[in-house]
């Protein structure tokens, strides 16, 4: 059974460990200056390695450098390397590395969790490394949901998004994304990568299919916020996903290029429908996907490496003003295309926010870091991703409660 008593043992292990702790106590000094903007003040106090290490959601095994690197410099994951380790503790590695990386997230992958024991005992010890990382991870029901999937947790599961959306009523969409924001919340969980926002009107896709709520976007669109709203209601923040939408392609972006060859009139009247309503709602996260669009881009480059699509699109047409994401940058549709270093930096002169699951974290922090030295990229730029982040962080709160 859910046990709503875990994180009792954890909600002080952040307060007064970094700038981003906004606990506070009866007993602070009644003449202390309170600061008109909490953001602005937590900025100005960090150095430039603190602004970057929170540009990076990482798996835990990115702290890990004893774990093996292929060629490419990314964890070598040709046998399920990295699910045969089962890294799910912090270790002193972890720690030692996170000391000068720190990290402005963690996503807990099927492997990383065992049992409610387990990860009762995994998370205070994230949440106690530097960077004060909000936990993520992709729980969006049907066979995408690596808590819901697990034989060990008693929770309730779904068939698919594409089951909910069929029923046409908008409470099974709320009731799934209640009941799974209840047991992420439960379990101390801030982000969930969900719900899937595309729409599925290519019959061959191998990726979204039935992850997706309909090939009708005026379907979609509202089964994708009454989604986000539950899980909203029990404490979690959702993300929409996949930017511009990965629901017209035929390839796997897992493994390499994919492409929607839409116009953006076309996707205005499709993929956008869903996009929209979101940012309507208030979303507070869009996560970006690494297919092209060259009839909205004029070439081959993925959405995640497009200015077009990540700022003249979603910014400025679009209007949305709050947190991008990448897909995870470990991908093959990065990286048989880009080297790691390229791909951090590149997503983040594009417009992005924050890097996901890069090849090899602490290579791809460097390369941030000496952008950011040589011009490349200004601070300014990284203080515009940071004021975001920092924003949802006092939003959703660095202390447990």
């Amino acid at each position: 059974m859910i046990q709503k008593k875990l994180w009792v043992l954890a909600a002080t292990l952040i307060c007064g460990t970094s700038v981003f702790t906004s606990c506070s106590s009866d007993d602070d000094n009644d003449n202390t200056v309170v600061p008109t903007d909490e953001v602005e003040a937590q900025l100005k106090q960090m150095t430039l390695r603190e602004k970057v290490g929170q540009l990076f959601y990482v798996r835990p095994e990115c702290l890990d450098t004893t774990i093996h690197f292929n060629k490419s410099g990314g964890i070598d994951e040709s046998v399920d390397d990295i699910k045969e380790i089962k890294l799910q503790t912090v270790n002193a590695t972890m720690k030692g590395v996170n000391e000068k990386y720190p990290v402005g997230g963690i996503i807990l992958y099927a492997h990383n969790i065992k049992d409610e024991a387990q990860l009762a005992a995994f998370i205070p010890q994230i949440r106690a490394l530097k960077g004060s990382p909000l936990l993520c991870i992709d729980e969006e029901g049907g066979r995408v949901a690596r808590i819901g999937n697990n034989a060990n947790f008693d929770v309730e599961t779904f068939v698919s998004m594409g089951a909910i959306g069929a029923t046409g009523d908008l409470k099974n969409a709320y009731h799934c994304g209640n009941v799974i924001g209840t047991y992420l919340h439960s379990y101390g969980f801030d982000i969930d990568f969900a719900p899937v926002a595309d729409v599925n009107t290519n019959p061959d896709n191998i990726i979204i299919g039935a992850r997706a709520f309909s090939d009708d976007p005026a379907v979609a669109a509202p089964m994708v916020t009454s989604y986000l709203q539950g899980l909203k209601d029990a404490g979690v923040t959702g993300c929409m996903k996949h930017f511009p939408g990965h629901g017209d392609t035929k390839a796997d972006t897992h493994f390499g290029y994919a492409q929607s060859l839409k116009t953006w009139d076309e996707m205005v009247n499709c993929e956008m429908v869903t996009f929209k309503a979101g940012i309507q709602w208030g979303a507070q996260l869009i996560m970006t996907a690494h297919i092209a669009a060259p009839n909205v881009t004029g070439s081959d480059v993925p959405a995640t490496m497009s200015s077009v699509i990540l700022q003249d699109k979603l910014r400025r047409e679009l209007g949305y003003q709050n947190i991008i994401i990448t897909d995870a940058m470990e991908m093959g549709a990065i990286t048989l295309q880009y080297s790691n270093a390229e791909a951090a930096v590149g997503t983040l002169q594009a417009g992005a926010d924050i890097v996901l699951g890069p090849q090899n974290f602490v290579g791809a922090f460097d390369a941030v870091v000496k952008a950011v030295e040589d011009g490349r990229l200004s601070e300014q730029r990284i203080d515009q991703s940071v004021r975001r982040i920092l924003r949802l962080k006092k939003q959703i709160g660095v202390c447990k409660k």
